[in-house]
């Protein structure tokens, strides 16, 4: 009675701590998007569908599509025997939902059949984590390898894989060493292979095995829970509100500003009832910094996989240029981090620390400027990240701002307000080259 009761404390106490920590987290998270300015957008219930739940634009490259599409079904299905390790945690019952259903021949069934569906992809999700391990360290692919890659995004891939590993193989110490127990009663296809390996086991060591297991696994799922907050692979849960609320404007489209909107047409009559301004704060051109994006920016930024898919399209980087759409999103995460620690240490209240997400070992001026707006980026990502609409925004603030841009440029912009064309002729020049042909 006494084990049976510091059991129960210790998994109730594991769920509320763990939770605790996770809310935390996923607190600080949304805190830290809401940070961005408003932006009114539509939610595209059909894009989240053939998106995220589909994993449409994941088939554009079939083999590594089918590899993550196992991963990905196993996530979802296997919650479903977490949910009777949940119950038989909370109540101390064991195998709960198989006595419930046991009597009942189709249910029972069932219930094997499911089971024993969760086993075979678990197996299957075993070697595609092999697989994964095996691209990234011993094959080299150029997207999982790179320089950007070094240090905690390495690390955070790594963790994430073993993490996988420690799952499979506890959930099979527990069902196989249970099998062994029950002789065989539950049916399960693969833990009733394995269980010849127990063979004459003693039956205590083997509640013991099977305890170890399901506390094995039940600690992977909590830990994975508490350490998703701080790992790329948040975007299992991100990846479908953003799906949802992705922009349904063509590719590369740039919105007009309201506060560029308002001084021309200002410049244009003085006398203009001009609506009032509905931007927060003072009036900005572009974005310097993180709360100078919008939400749904900053929800990218977090969103983003790091699978480098952007970056191994990008025509700029594979000419050599300093540019990586990656690395724009996850220096964009970085210093959203920054600010929210900022804001933690300051009683909720953000002190300006003399920094922007333009230079200051962020994004560089040199990666502004190589990129060619070319949407690259935009159309390879797998959960509608957009690089270059971050991009495009740092790159209007340094021009409009701070009046930086290179010399070629301020000879088309010049240009443009004198002729209204990119060209250096008069605009009564403009159709001379119609009378030479």
């Amino acid at each position: 009675m006494i084990g049976f009761i510091i059991e129960r404390i210790a998994f109730f106490a594991a769920i509320g701590g763990a939770g605790y920590i996770a809310f935390k987290g996923f607190s600080a998270i949304y805190r830290n998007i809401m940070l961005g300015r408003k932006e009114k957008l539509a939610g595209n219930l059909n894009t989240m569908l053939l998106v995220a739940f589909g994993q449409k634009k994941m088939f554009k490259r079939p083999i590594v599509a089918v590899l993550h599409f196992i991963f990905y079904v196993a996530f979802i299905v296997t919650q479903i025997e977490l949910l009777e390790i949940m119950i038989d945690g909370a109540f101390g019952t064991h195998r709960f939902v198989y006595h419930l259903v046991e009597h009942i021949a189709p249910l029972r069934a069932l219930y094997v059949f499911t089971v024993s569906s969760i086993e075979v992809l678990s197996l299957m999700t075993f070697f595609v984590t092999i697989i994964f391990f095996i691209r990234r360290d011993m094959l080299k692919i150029p997207r999982l390898s790179s320089i950007d890659l070094e240090g905690w995004p390495n690390m955070d891939a790594h963790l994430i894989l073993l993490m996988e590993i420690n799952l499979i193989l506890n959930i099979f110490l527990m069902n196989t060493a249970d099998m062994a127990v029950s002789n065989g009663a539950y049916g399960l296809w693969l833990s009733g292979i394995f269980a010849s390996a127990f063979a004459g086991w003693d039956v205590e060591i083997l509640h013991i095995l099977e305890k170890v297991g399901w506390w094995g696994h039940l600690a992977g799922v909590l830990g994975f829970l508490m350490y998703l907050s701080i790992s790329k692979h948040l975007h299992i849960l991100l990846a479908f509100p953003n799906t949802y609320f992705t922009r349904q404007t063509p590719n590369g489209y740039l919105d007009n500003m309201e506060s560029v909107t308002r001084e021309v047409k200002l410049m244009m009559d003085p006398n203009a009832a001009v609506p009032e301004s509905t931007e927060d704060g003072p009036v900005k051109f572009g974005a310097k910094d993180v709360t100078d994006l919008s939400w749904k920016n900053l929800l990218d930024a977090y969103t983003c996989t790091e699978c480098g898919r952007c970056t191994a399209q990008c025509p700029a980087n594979l000419t050599g240029k300093k540019l990586s759409p990656r690395t724009i999103m996850m220096k964009t995460r970085d210093r959203l981090e920054e600010v929210g620690k900022n804001i933690d240490a300051n009683g909720g209240i953000w002190k300006d620390d003399g920094k922007s997400l333009i230079e200051n070992g962020y994004i560089s001026v040199e990666e502004l400027r190589a990129c060619t707006t070319c949407n690259a980026c935009v159309e390879e990502c797998p959960v509608n990240i957009s690089p270059l609409n971050i991009i495009m925004q740092l790159r209007r603030n340094l021009i409009m701002e701070d009046s930086n841009s290179p010399a070629e440029w301020n000879g088309m912009f010049a240009n443009l307000e004198n002729n209204a064309a990119p060209w250096q002729f008069s605009q009564q020049d403009r159709f001379n080259w119609a009378k030479e042909q």
